[in-house]
C-alpha cells in the first residue's frame, strides 16, 4: 500500500510540473527522492527475507522486495518523462 502511495505522489507532482521549469526539476527530485525511499524498503525486505525462518516467508518477502524495486524505477521513469522536452 505504501508503494501505491509514493508512486502516486511523485505522478501527482510530476503531472503538476511544466517541461524544463524550475518546479519541474524540484519535482523531479521529489520523484528520485520518494524511489530512493522505495529502495530502502525494498532493501530492508531483502534483508528481512535473508532472516527468515521459512523458505515460504523468504519468498514472500523477495517477491515484495522486487515489487518494490519495480515501483521505484517507475517513480524514477515517470520523473524522466514528465520533464522531457517534447
Amino acid at each position: 500500500m505504501k508503494k501505491v502511495l509514493f508512486v502516486a505522489a511523485a505522478a501527482g507532482l510530476m503531472s503538476l510540473a511544466a517541461c524544463n521549469s524550475p518546479q519541474a526539476e524540484a519535482n523531479e527530485q521529489n520523484a528520485e527522492m520518494v524511489a530512493d525511499n522505495i529502495e530502502a524498503q525494498a532493501d530492508n525486505l531483502e534483508a528481512m527475507a535473508d532472516n527468515a525462518t521459512t523458505e515460504a516467508s523468504e519468498a514472500n518477502l523477495e517477491a515484495a522486495a522486487d515489487n518494490m524495486h519495480a515501483a521505484a524505477d517507475n517513480a524514477e521513469d515517470h520523473a524522466d518523462d514528465a520533464t522531457d522536452v517534447k
